[in-house]
């Protein structure tokens, strides 16, 4: 019997392969989970976001698009399709339409009213920029700030409106005479200057409070006298270097229209409106309509809503003769 010793020693090794939860094989699975996820989402995002007739136009499509192809509507390529353009004419804006369908007016009259609504938007800003500017150059100016007072700012449904109105102690016109104080004229030709830096064109309005006038000449009242002390106005203006053909209305308005409603006869309410108009303005105006008839403030007294920011009134100042 040979010797244990001199057997030969056999070592088995047992190889231990990793489970499939030890390797990479899920990483795949998941990532295709999240990109099936992903896919999904993405398609009931375009689901809710697209409208009902889009819907039916590309369903219309997949069940018969040979025909919807040939014959066009919706699906084809026309304005309805979710894919627009195609068709014969490929210089439509409004995409393909039906032999002899005259093309839609909606998207000209669109265009229209958004070029109106944006020249629009555009034009008042220009105005407040106008109105930021003279209240810079009222601030600035040593001989316009004395008179800050009486210069009063807004914007109406007409425009900026410029309001130069008396003080007690501080008439623009000579009592009961159309003849301009020399401050008046300093205004006056300091403003007219500005007014050329824009385009629109302006309207003056004269008015007067309420005590009748008393003057000699037979007929002549507060009427004659606030029409001519907004032509002397104009006139002053004009002097100043205000282009010509910028005004497009002078009109008085006398006492019809007062400042200070509580008290007809303050001084607040002797007054030159200069307006600068907006385009809406200028068309009702040159159209010579009914309304026309009316000035700025006489507008915004029947409708006071339009009014962007009211002034506030003065101090009423206590009833003076008629200067």
């Amino acid at each position: 019997m040979a010797d244990d010793s001199q057997r030969p020693i056999i070592i088995r090794r047992k190889k231990v392969s990793g489970g499939a939860s030890h390797g990479g094989a899920w990483k795949i699975a998941y990532a295709d989970f999240v990109t099936a996820m992903m896919a999904f989402f993405l398609l009931m995002w375009l689901l809710g976001s697209t409208t009902k007739a889009d819907l039916q136009g590309i369903a219309e499509y997949f069940k018969n698009p040979l025909k919807i192809a040939l014959e066009g509507g919706s699906g084809s390529g026309d304005a309805t399709s979710i894919i627009k353009g195609g068709g014969a004419d490929l210089t439509r804006q409004q995409g393909q339409v039906r032999k002899g369908e005259p093309p839609s007016p909606v998207k000209k009259e669109f265009d229209a009213e958004e070029a109106r609504r944006r020249l629009g938007q555009e034009e008042a800003q220009r105005l407040r920029d106008l109105k930021a500017r003279l209240e810079a150059m009222i601030e600035s100016s040593p001989s316009l700030k004395q008179f800050k007072r009486q210069l009063l700012l807004d914007i109406t449904s007409e425009g900026l409106r410029i309001q130069i109105v008396d003080e007690q102690n501080r008439p623009m016109f000579a009592s009961g005479r159309a003849q301009v104080q020399p401050y008046t004229r300093e205004i006056l030709r300091e403003i007219a200057g500005v007014l050329n830096d824009v385009e629109n064109r302006i309207g003056l309005s004269g008015h007067t409070d309420s005590t009748p006038y008393a003057g000699g000449e037979k007929g002549y009242s507060n009427w004659e006298l606030s029409a001519d002390r907004a032509n002397a106005s104009r006139r002053e203006l004009t002097a100043g270097g205000l282009a010509e053909g910028k005004v497009l209305r002078v009109v008085g308005l006398a006492s019809s229209v007062p400042f200070d409603k509580g008290d007809p006869a303050s001084a607040a309410n002797r007054r030159i409106s200069i307006v600068v108009l907006n385009k809406k303005a200028e068309e009702a105006i040159t159209s010579e309509g009914i309304d026309n008839t009316l000035d700025v403030d006489a507008k915004n007294a029947l409708d006071p809503q339009q009014l962007a920011a009211p002034p506030a009134a003065p101090t009423p100042a206590a009833a003076a003769p008629k200067p």
